[in-house]
């Protein structure tokens, strides 16, 4: 009995052993990332898709419209498929540890682009951008067009996402230091543009002169640009982040004054290359955790921005 058992133990531990082998066969991997209608997002999965076909892989895309339940589907589909690996823009920096465990548990890795979650040794790597970094290029740029002085509203992201709490930190880092800038309104808009308008155009009646707007992302930025514009205030400057197309037009029509760009196109594909070379190898030859830098984006550059790359 005892070398029945000790066979078996042996048994299943080389099975696990063999899982992660077995599942690259599959040559599948999954992109799992938030609503594509957000251009961020649809950036994140194209790269990521077109990398992994390039390198042979099949490819599943999905989106979880940051809904944690949604993404624990999805993670299932990834194991009942026998996926390679996944590549992941998480739900929630809390919220999604189990899932991706999970995942690892049946012996598919995971690669997070854009979004960190709060435990390390669960995904293979974690590639952000520079958040902090971003923010302060961002906060730097707010107040020179602010003139280092005036009252401003804040648009802070989805407290859930740990990147809303890094920029904001990374602005105030900056902004704070100036005794002549005062923010008179700080509100989450979710990441929404939708809501971003709604409640600018609430901000604005509580805070009429306002001279400037700082926001957690380009799509907040967008939904303020347009309230602000719908109301007559065309000489109030915004800041975004992110470094999308509608961005970059509004600074070239000089509605917006800057965002930082984060390079999505690149860290999406960085997160493929490294899943490739951990399935050939079991190793990406990098530490977990990433950062790669922001770039500001203004009306000097702005030309030179496309799908979140700029060109030489």
């Amino acid at each position: 009995m005892r070398k029945k058992t000790g066979f078996a133990v042996f048994a299943v531990g080389l099975t696990l052993a063999m899982a992660p082998a077995a599942f690259a066969a599959n040559k599948l991997i999954v992109i799992i990332t938030p609503s594509h209608d957000n251009p961020f997002f649809a950036t994140e999965a194209n790269a990521a898709d077109a990398k992994a076909k390039a390198l042979g892989y099949d490819v599943l895309s999905l989106s979880h419209d940051d809904d944690a339940n949604k993404q624990n589907q999805m993670i299932d589909t990834a194991i009942a498929r026998k996926a390679s690996a996944i590549i992941l823009d998480n739900a929630g920096a809390d919220v999604s540890i189990a899932a991706i465990e999970k995942a690892k548990a049946a012996g598919i890795p995971s690669f997070l682009i854009d979004r960190e979650i709060n435990k390390t040794g669960v995904a293979v790597v974690q590639i952000v951008s520079n958040n902090y970094q971003g923010a302060t290029l961002g906060g730097q740029e707010f107040s020179k067009v602010m003139g280092e002085s005036g009252d401003y509203a804040e648009l802070t992201g989805k407290p859930s996402d740990t990147n809303a709490g890094v920029r904001s930190k990374g602005y105030h880092d900056v902004l704070d230091q100036f005794t002549g800038l005062k923010m008179v309104a700080q509100q989450s808009a979710n990441w929404s543009q939708t809501e971003a308008y709604s409640k600018m155009e609430s901000i604005l009646q509580a805070q009429p002169n306002i001279k400037g707007v700082i926001a957690g992302n380009d799509t907040m930025a967008m939904g303020a640009s347009a309230a602000l514009q719908a109301a007559g205030k065309k000489d109030v400057f915004v800041v975004g982040f992110d470094g999308s197309n509608d961005v970059r037009d509004a600074i070239e029509q000089g509605k917006i004054q800057a965002t930082s760009m984060q390079p999505a196109f690149d860290i999406s594909q960085m997160a493929v290359t490294e899943a490739d070379q951990y399935l050939k190898t079991g190793s990406t030859g990098k530490p977990e955790k990433q950062l790669v830098n922001c770039v500001l984006i203004t009306k000097a550059n702005a030309a030179k921005l496309n799908n979140f790359t700029l060109s030489p």
